[in-house]
This record gives structure tokens, C-alpha cells and sequence, in this order.
């Protein structure tokens, strides 16, 4: 496996060389993507053709630039990288319509978009054996989901940060009815799918703030700008310092991407907060299909492929308690780690995530190679 340290492969820089900046009409609907892949040979042979394909889906509030870290990493191991801007963020559109957002629409757009991509389309995947899949915070979620959905041709699939949790059958739960009862860490919801957050933060200035916020920087006397209990504190928005996580090339360029779409309004990432009764509704037909495939009703060894947990140690919106008991969805054995970091494992601890992943892949790439 190549090594990774926080320089080697370099990470991703904005309007990076090493990656193309692509656009794709997938079902009515414009998705921005990042793409990458190793480099032909200089004597024109075909024998770089990759080991396989990689999708990587980011989450709130964030773009497919939060996989730069990543992306250089996993096209060292030989690998296309597709990483789109998911709905709402970025490049790509913001729908009016929820069911634009919901993990069955937007995994069928995945698939779709990276069978656009992929020379030779689904034969092609098919002969590698399937996509890998990556997400983290929201794109985690995808990442299980499109795992549910369609499991023939997911590969392996992983998630840093975000747990597995089942599709359920009965009555839809409110999120607040969630929040009063099982997911207290999950308050801060309430605010976002709401009306407030999307009037109050808007504009370059306020995005600015928040993001930096968001991405670790406080106030002169230790004010946070966000909570799980609370959501956003918009009175301490002015009083953000720096980002420790991004340098200001990137801090701009995020600003730029976020205020860029929706004319300056973060309407669209917020409807993923906005979608619990739509993904109900979309899941009990996904319900229908595992039963069809002879899957347990209580949810057990429902995720077929090879499949890796990262768990960050200080995730305030996803904490470590979310993830006990997960082993029992997992057909195969499920491989967990995890690193010491927040909810921003992928940037304060990227040797460790790439470490991680790299051992992950390990076992699925070698088996791969031997039946291509």
C-alpha cells in the first residue's frame, strides 16, 4: 500500500491540476463533481487501468473539496475517485422538492452518475466488482443507503463518523418526538430544518462566520458559534476567529461555493434536514425489497458488502453511543476503527482516516486484482 502522511500525497488544493471539475445532468437534476484517476502510462499501454471506483459523498455543511485529504490518497492505491457536490451544496443544484434530497433519490442519481463516468458503464463496474463506497456525516448515511439499495454493485462501502442504523417499519417518529426521546444530540436538527437558521446565516459575511465556526474557530473568550443543543448561537457569529482547519486559501474558497449557490442562501444543504418523512415513506418500499431478499425483519445482516466504521472519539453531533451494536446489520464482519478527533476526523486526523481505509481496502483490492 502507498504510505500517507499529512503531506504525501499532498492533499487536494482549491482548482486543483490533479483533479477535473465536471458537470452532469443525472434525472433533471445538475450535479458538480470532482474527478481523479491515476495517470496512463507514458508508452500508451492500457496497463494502468484502475483497480476500481471510488464515490465519495460529503455531508453538512461541507462540499466534495472535504475529501481532499482523501482523494489524492486513494488514486495513489490506483483508484478512480468520483466526489460530487450532493444536492444543495456547492456546484450542484438546489431542487425546490424534498424528494430531491431523500437517500432513494439521491443514491439512484449516484449510481447513475458514476455509471456516466466510468468507461464501459455498469459492465465495466460490474467486471470490477462493484463501487466503493465512502461517505461521512450526511454522505455516510448515503453510503449505507446505496449499500441497502443496491448491493450488487457496491463493492465495499464505509463511513467515518456516521453509524449504521436500519430502515424501520411502523408508525413515522417526528424528529422532534426523536430528539425528546432517543436522540438528544440531535436537537440542534430542530433548528436547522426549521425557518431560522437558513434567514439569519446568508451572505458571504455570515457564511464566513459560521463556517469558521463550525470548522473549530472561537471567540476571544472560548465562545462556540454552534451547539448540538442549540444549533447555531447567531450572536456569536461576529466573534469568530480563524478556522484551525483550513488555511484562508480554502476558507475562501468555501465561502465562495457555499454563498455561491442558491444566491447566497444555505436553503438547499438545509433541506437534508428537512426529509425524515420523505425517507420514511421512500424506505418502506426499500423494506419490501430486503424482505425479497430474504433479509431479517429486525434489521439483521441487512448490509451484504464489506463494509468499514471510522468513529471519532469527539463527535458531539454522532457520538461514540450511537454506534453500539451496529455488528448486527453486517452480513460480513464489520471492520471499526477510530481516531481521536471531532466531527472533522477526515482533516484533523487524515493519516489515521487514510491508514484506516487503506487496511480496509486491502483485502477488498486483492481480491479484486486476482479476478480481473
Amino acid at each position: 500500500m502507498a504510505a500517507s502522511t499529512a503531506d504525501f500525497p499532498p492533499k487536494l488544493t482549491p482548482h486543483d491540476p490533479r483533479v477535473v471539475s465536471k458537470t452532469a445532468t443525472i434525472n433533471g437534476k445538475k450535479y458538480h463533481y470532482l474527478f481523479s484517476a491515476p495517470l496512463p502510462p507514458s508508452d500508451g499501454s492500457d496497463a494502468s487501468q484502475p483497480r476500481g471506483t471510488v464515490l465519495l459523498i460529503h455531508g453538512w455543511p461541507d462540499l466534495s473539496f472535504g475529501w481532499r485529504y482523501q482523494v489524492p490518497f486513494l488514486v495513489s492505491l490506483g483508484l478512480r475517485v468520483i466526489v460530487p457536490d450532493l444536492p444543495g451544496f456547492g456546484r450542484s443544484e438546489s431542487p425546490a422538492e424534498l424528494t430531491a434530497y431523500s437517500f432513494k433519490s439521491v443514491t439512484h442519481d449516484l449510481l447513475e452518475l458514476v455509471e456516466s463516468e466510468v468507461p464501459g458503464g455498469r459492465q465495466q463496474i460490474e467486471k470490477e466488482g462493484g463501487i466503493i463506497v465512502g461517505g461521512h456525516d450526511w454522505g455516510g448515511a448515503v453510503a449505507w443507503r446505496f449499500a441497502l439499495w443496491f448491493p450488487d454493485v457496491t463493492r465495499a462501502v464505509f463511513s467515518v463518523c456516521t453509524p449504521f442504523w436500519a430502515p424501520r417499519a411502523g408508525e413515522f417518529v417526528p424528529l422532534k418526538q426523536k430528539v425528546e426521546t432517543v436522540l438528544p444530540n440531535f436537537r440542534y436538527q430542530l433548528q436547522l430544518s426549521g425557518p431560522e437558521f437558513e434567514a439569519q446565516v446568508k451572505g458571504e459575511e455570515k457564511i464566513r462566520q459560521f463556517l469558521s465556526g463550525m470548522y473549530g474557530a472561537k471567540g476571544p473568550d472560548g465562545e462556540r458559534v454552534f451547539t448540538t443543543e442549540k444549533g447555531c448561537l447567531f450572536e456569536n457569529l461576529p466573534k469568530m476567529g480563524k478556522s484551525p482547519l483550513l488555511d484562508e486559501q480554502e476558507m475562501d474558497y468555501y465561502v465562495k461555493e457555499v454563498a455561491g449557490n442558491d444566491g447566497g442562501s444555505m436553503r438547499g444543504g438545509l433541506n437534508w434536514y428537512r426529509t425524515s418523512e420523505v425517507n420514511y415513506e421512500d424506505e418502506r418500499e426499500l423494506l419490501k425489497q430486503l424482505e425479497k431478499r430474504g433479509k431479517n425483519a429486525n434489521g439483521e445482516k441487512i448490509v451484504e458488502p464489506p463494509a468499514l466504521f471510522v468513529l471519532a472519539t469527539r463527535d458531539a453531533a454522532l457520538p461514540p453511543a450511537m454506534a453500539q451494536g451496529m455488528e448486527r446489520f453486517f452480513d460480513k464482519k464489520l471492520m471499526r476503527r477510530e481516531v481521536e478527533a471531532s466531527h472533522w476526523a477526515l482533516w484533523e486526523q487524515p493519516v489515521k482516516v487514510n491508514q484506516a481505509i487503506a487496511e480496509f481496502l486491502g483485502g477488498v483490492l486483492t481480491e479484486g486484482d486476482a479476478k480481473l
